[in-house]
């Protein structure tokens, strides 16, 4: 949007800047005829093709081109073009905590049932595990209230765990389906229970799914092998048929269903007060240490529901236990964190879990500043819109949400002027991912729907690659910057010369097909090449750039006039030098050998607003080089090829002529390093009074 309103404004004024050089050229001439006519036309028609930022569209396009590619290498897939550059902008990342901050990785290491706090050993999806309570190793034959527990997270499960067989033996095991319900099979394994045989004997016959709102999962199963000597409830022998309820979900939800709790002695107890508080204790205790917890609880019935309703099916359950599962924080993720707080970055944390395991895994990771806080839904559902615009600007943490709330957390965020990134997965997320500047699916886990709603998809699922993505958007948004204030600084230069020069003398100091050639080898291939740069060092250093900053800011501005005056007095002087030299000629000629060569050094002090060019190197941008010097070969060409010299009005250069245009062409160049450090000086000397204040 920017550029096209730069564009319609280069537009007008170059139009009015070649019809004014026009009539000062004819006002100029000693006598008015055909010729001067045609030649004034001519040359106010190639100035504004000079003057015209043409190319800036393919430069552009080509930028965020190469930026898409680049970020494809990041694992993060743009799926619209013009979010990469939104990205480079973004103030605040919104983003999930499972798989994305964390490894996604579950690994059960708690589980309480029949009044016991059982530890579980082992790693990843690895079967091999012992059981231990209070440090003593148990075994799990003889605590049947542990194997009940089990038994329900098998059961209500829609996750597969696999062998990988080596050499006819077990190497190793692989998941299929969700971690968090992957994390219960191995658990379960570890034990010596395996679900595919368990499913035999209580085969699925129909299932309530899990749903955000309800925060809880259901399943039916007929009861055809009981074994109660394994990890099976107790079965009724007197009942002909027996089905069994078996619920999955959030502690406090699923213990709000339930009636009873499977005690130690493998018997069902009444589910007092005292032992709601004792359950919800423990899940504190356990959420406090970074572990996500499930509920789970049972029921067995008689016959088959009529209705698979949740009012049918959740109702006086036995409580079975709690499991505690950890997820380790991805080890990219902390460097990543820090790189968006130096970047001016800020990280929301937005999850589905427990307040508490959110805050522990937040202050692990760093993602949770001093001062700020973590919120609930519930919190949320207290809160007008004013009143949340306010506590999102202290929030890091929100917990226990809902998908509803994600698209008011982000609608407070824009309301107080941020650029916000969402990241989402479920079929529910996709209005947040929508409504958001930028939306982040997942590509792993995410859905076709949150895909197809996102602007980006992370291949990896990695909150790391979001960092990294919104560093390619500041590189380009950069490098798209630097080619404008190159350009823009050369047009300007190119206008004012023959402006100046028509004026005092009434002649241009170009003709119309060198202002054509200087147009050629000057814009096109040096200006892609700025497309390549990789960015300054310290891009991750600034904070993000005003949504309604321009394009061409205050310090472009003062770069832009500097050379202005530095091109046109190089290239006007080596202009009447020639003069004095020479016939008009020669003078044309050493004015397009400064103006040119002057221009295509420019490029190389182009390559960073900030950096002077001696610390970013020569040879650290080989398509520079390459343009720059097919460039000056091109220049050369028409200077020395003798059929060349009648149609592009241009006269060979002796060492006594280049020895005036060397000196005035590095001129532009030098005081482009000039302006470098000055600006960098007064915003060291600005940065040192704040401090000090």
């Amino acid at each position: 949007q920017r550029l096209d309103h730069l564009g319609k404004l280069l537009g007008y004024g170059s139009l009015a800047v070649c019809a004014l050089v026009f009539v000062v050229g004819l006002l100029r001439a000693a006598e008015i005829n055909l010729a001067v006519i045609t030649n004034m036309f001519m040359v106010a028609i190639s100035l504004a093709i000079a003057a015209v930022p043409e190319g800036l569209p393919a430069v552009v396009t080509i930028s965020l081109a190469m930026g898409m590619r680049e970020m494809v290498r990041r694992h993060a897939l743009i799926r619209r073009l013009a979010s990469v550059e939104t990205l480079g902008s973004a103030t605040v990342i919104c983003s999930d905590k499972t798989g994305t901050l964390t490894q996604n990785a579950m690994t059960v290491t708690r589980l309480w049932a029949g009044d016991h706090l059982y530890e579980i050993g082992g790693s990843g999806y690895d079967a091999s595990g012992d059981f231990s309570v209070d440090g003593k190793k148990i075994e799990t034959e003889e605590h049947p209230a542990l194997l009940n527990a089990l038994w329900v997270g098998l059961l209500n499960n829609d996750a597969q765990l696999e062998a990988v067989m080596e050499n006819e033996q077990v190497d190793s095991y692989r998941i299929i389906g969700d971690p968090t319900e992957a994390s219960l099979l191995v658990a379960a394994a570890k034990a010596g229970a395996f679900s595919h045989e368990l499913n035999e004997a209580y085969p699925r016959v129909n299932e309530i799914p899990f749903d955000s709102t309800r925060k809880r999962m259901v399943t039916l199963h007929a009861v055809l092998k009981p074994q109660a000597d394994d990890i099976s409830p107790v079965y009724d022998e007197t009942r002909q048929k027996q089905y069994a309820i078996v619920v999955k979900g959030a502690p406090d939800v699923v213990l709000k269903l339930c009636n009873h709790y499977r005690a130690g002695s493998n018997q069902n107890e009444t589910l007092g007060d005292d032992k709601r508080r004792e359950i919800l204790a423990v899940n504190d205790d356990l959420t406090r240490q970074a572990l996500r917890v499930l509920g789970m609880a049972y029921r067995l019935v008689p016959e088959l529901p009529q209705e698979i309703t949740p009012e049918l099916l959740e109702n006086n359950l036995t409580f079975a236990g709690l499991a505690g599962m950890i997820d380790p924080a991805r080890t990219e993720v902390k460097p990543a964190l820090s790189r968006a707080i130096g970047a001016g970055i800020r990280t929301i944390m937005i999850t589905g879990d427990f307040a508490n395991t959110a805050r522990a895994i937040a202050e692990n990771i760093g993602l949770l500043r001093p001062g700020h806080q973590v919120k609930t839904g519930a919190e949320l559902d207290n809160l007008d819109e004013t009143q949340l615009q306010e506590a999102v600007k202290t929030t890091d943490v929100f917990a226990r949400v809902s998908p509803e709330h994600k698209m008011r957390i982000v609608d407070a965020l824009r309301s107080n002027g941020e650029i916000v990134a969402m990241t989402g997965d479920g079929v529910n997320d996709a209005p947040a991912i929508k409504r958001a500047d930028i939306g982040v699916a997942m590509g792993i886990t995410g859905t076709d729907v949150a895909k197809e709603t996102a602007d980006m998809v992370l291949t990896d699922d990695n909150y790391a690659s979001i960092v990294s993505a919104i560093e390619q958007g500041r590189v380009i948004y950069s490098n798209i910057r630097k080619f404008v204030y190159y350009l823009l600084s050369c047009n300007m230069a190119e206008i004012m010369i023959i402006f100046i020069a028509t004026l005092v003398t009434g002649i241009s100091p170009l003709t119309a097909i060198q202002l054509l050639w200087l147009n050629l080898v000057t814009d096109g291939a040096p200006a892609l090449a700025l497309a390549t740069e990789k960015g300054d060092p310290d891009i991750m250093q600034h904070p993000p750039r005003p949504p309604k900053e321009p394009i061409i800011n205050r310090f472009m501005t003062v770069g832009i006039i500097v050379q202005t005056i530095a091109i046109t007095g190089a290239t006007l002087a080596a202009y009447f030098i020639g003069r004095s030299l020479g016939d008009e000629q020669l003078a044309q000629t050493m004015a397009f050998a400064t103006l040119s060569i002057s221009e295509l050094l420019r490029a190389y002090t182009a390559r960073s607003e900030y950096y002077p060019f001696v610390k970013i190197g020569m040879l650290t941008n080989r398509w520079m080089n390459l343009a720059v010097l097919s460039s000056v070969a091109l220049i050369l060409l028409v200077i020395y090829v003798p059929f060349l010299n009648p149609i592009f009005k241009t006269d060979a250069l002796s060492l006594t002529h280049w020895s005036i245009v060397v000196p005035l062409l590095i001129v532009p160049s030098l005081a482009a390093e000039a302006t470098k450090f000055v600006y960098t000086w007064l915003h060291r000397h600005d940065q040192e009074v704040v401090q000090a204040a």
